[in-house]
């Protein structure tokens, strides 16, 4: 008798565990199976059991599969005794744990209210140190508990009187602008500085990132006036998501009045014009005052003092940083102006609106919370 024969003859006595799903069951295993996010140890399983409901015997499902018999037998068993919850891995045996939950709650409780003698914020060997254990157990507990000992942010809480309502203003401009409107956030970008290096670069090759020589020539700077076109509520030539621009030498009241003259020869005409813009002195002054009076559609909104995060044009110059000016090595003024010229044209060729998602109550919420952590962490008078 052939091995292929006894093979056969062994499958015919084995009794296979038969398995019949719900219709939850069978919705639930085949998702698990299509889904992107499932490791391939589950989906295996899954597709384990699905091809054991369908009457496939166990070689036949190893083979599609690509496991041995033993595992199609292993969880085609457990699935018919556990049903769903067979298909987890049970609890493993391991070494005890060295640090309890006191000892842990003493190291979080060290990380957040002390600080070191000789420091002003704890890494994570000095925390080691200090409670006994090894720095891999520091990590592992900063990670469980999200501890960034040698992560830090600068944030300014705005101290505007009219700060709610100004966000509701313009909060509200974005979601729900007015009919036939234009909203358009302008700001001045000034000091973009012409840097020539004084040493060629060396380019980026596998295995080393670019590099550059420290030092650079200042060839001049200039001021880019920007318009961001935020959202558009009719039919018209313009579209959300492009920037208008000018670049001059200085950003004074003049200049920025000149800029708005360009924005208006952009502009549809028949369109109301909500211009949302910070309170620099530049913008307060009475020639400015007097160019809005004159054009009653036109409509001034501004920013809460520190909150340049409700300017659009505030990221847009954060792009223009990171892709263009940053890495830049102009030798000139012009050529500096040449290309930021170059980066808005290609922008403006497929523009791609901000999309605002938060509401303005969102945003009160979260802020009210941050100015109520920021009065706890005040030391105590006394």
């Amino acid at each position: 008798m052939g091995w292929e024969a006894i093979g056969s003859l062994v499958m015919s006595t084995t009794k296979l565990v038969l398995i019949e799903l719900s219709i939850d069951e069978r919705k639930a295993l085949e998702q698990r199976v299509r889904r992107r996010s499932t490791s391939r140890r589950d989906a295996q399983r899954a597709e384990i059991v699905l091809r054991a409901a369908d009457g496939a015997n166990n070689c036949k499902i190893a083979a599609a599969v690509g496991v041995t018999r033993k595992t199609v037998r292993a969880w085609r068993a457990r699935f018919a005794e556990q049903r769903m919850d067979g298909l987890s891995d049970e609890p493993r045996c391991g070494a005890p744990r060295r640090i309890d939950d006191d000892r842990i709650k003493a190291i979080i409780a060290k990380t957040l209210e002390e600080k070191p003698v000789n420091a002003t914020h704890w890494n994570i060997r000095d925390i080691a140190k200090a409670a006994g254990v090894s720095t891999s157990s520091v990590y592992r507990i900063g990670r469980a508990f999200s501890l960034q000992q040698n992560c830090a942010e600068t944030s300014r809480l705005s101290s505007d009187p009219q700060f709610i309502e100004k966000v509701r203003d313009i909060v509200g401009l974005f979601l729900d602008p007015p009919d036939k409107a234009l909203a358009i956030c302008v700001d001045e970008r000034n000091q973009n500085q012409a840097l020539g290096r004084t040493q060629a670069l060396v380019p980026m090759r596998p295995g080393q990132i670019e590099r550059r020589n420290h030092d650079y020539e200042r060839h001049g700077m200039t001021t880019l006036f920007a318009g961001f076109q935020a959202s558009v509520s009719a039919q018209a030539m313009v579209r959300p998501g492009e920037a208008i621009d000018r670049c001059d030498p200085c950003h004074r009241s003049s200049e920025f009045r000149a800029f708005l003259e360009e924005l208006e020869h952009n502009v549809p005409a028949e369109l109301d014009v909500h211009v949302v813009m910070n309170i620099a002195e530049s913008h307060k002054t009475k020639m400015f005052g007097d160019w809005f009076a004159k054009r009653p559609h036109w409509h001034m909104h501004f920013t809460p003092t520190s909150s340049a995060w409700l300017d659009q044009v505030e990221r847009f110059f954060t792009l223009l940083s990171e892709k263009r000016i940053k890495r830049g090595a102009d030798g000139s003024v012009k050529a500096l102006i040449e290309v930021i010229e170059i980066f808005i044209d290609n922008h403006n060729a497929n523009p791609k609106p901000l999309r605002w998602t938060k509401s303005a109550n969102n945003i009160l919420a979260s802020t009210g919370r941050r100015y109520r952590r920021t009065l706890d962490a005040r030391p105590k008078a006394g």
